[in-house]
């Protein structure tokens, strides 16, 4: 089930989004996060009837098996000029033990599919280079390559990649959904954050 996250959820959202980091392929964050440090992050994804400053147009689903929280989806913005707010970046991450299983595929579909009604016609992800799981995962739902920086993060002595993954999802919403209903395995992550 996909759904709103919870105020109780925010602790298995860091657990999930800290286990990627040993990893160098997924986060730009070198040392774990702390539920503290996450609260505001967490209000801005909130509904505005819950709280009035967050922007009810960039949610934040988690998909749930049984109580437990498996993966995450945040919509954000990706600058706080009104120009860009017509476009929204993606970070996706899924439980370790439920990588590569669909689970991040179901969560793209949705957010493909529900983005015209938040507002947003284009999304972007930002995928290291050497991440070719999610690149893959990515380009199964129809994002292209958008841009591109080389060497930008230095991850465990080594400089890597930046790929800027984007598509024009009104456009796409429902040829992605359709083509898409085989999954692809891939840790199902994305979003260097």
């Amino acid at each position: 089930m996909i759904e709103l996250a919870q105020p109780g959820d925010l602790p298995r959202i860091v657990e999930i989004y800290n286990s990627t980091i040993p990893s160098f392929r997924v986060t730009a964050d070198l040392e774990p996060v702390s539920v503290e440090s996450r609260l505001e992050w967490f209000a801005t994804h909130r509904t505005a009837v819950e709280h009035p400053e967050s922007n009810p147009n960039r949610p934040l689903w988690v998909v749930r098996k049984g109580q437990s929280v498996i993966g995450w989806l945040s919509f954000s913005d990706i600058h706080d000029r009104a120009a860009y707010s017509r476009t929204a970046e993606l970070s996706l991450y899924i439980a370790e033990e439920w990588r590569g299983q669909g689970v991040g595929g179901r969560l793209l579909d949705k957010a493909i599919a529900e983005s015209p009604s938040l507002g947003c016609v284009r999304l972007l992800a930002l995928i290291f280079g050497h991440n070719e799981e999610s690149l893959a995962l990515f380009a199964s739902r129809g994002f292209q390559r958008w841009g591109f920086y080389p060497e930008v993060a230095e991850l465990n002595g080594v400089e890597r990649d930046l790929v800027v993954m984007g598509i024009k999802a009104n456009a796409n919403a429902n040829a992605n959904t359709n083509a898409n209903a085989s999954t692809h395995a891939s840790p199902d992550q994305a979003r260097p954050s």
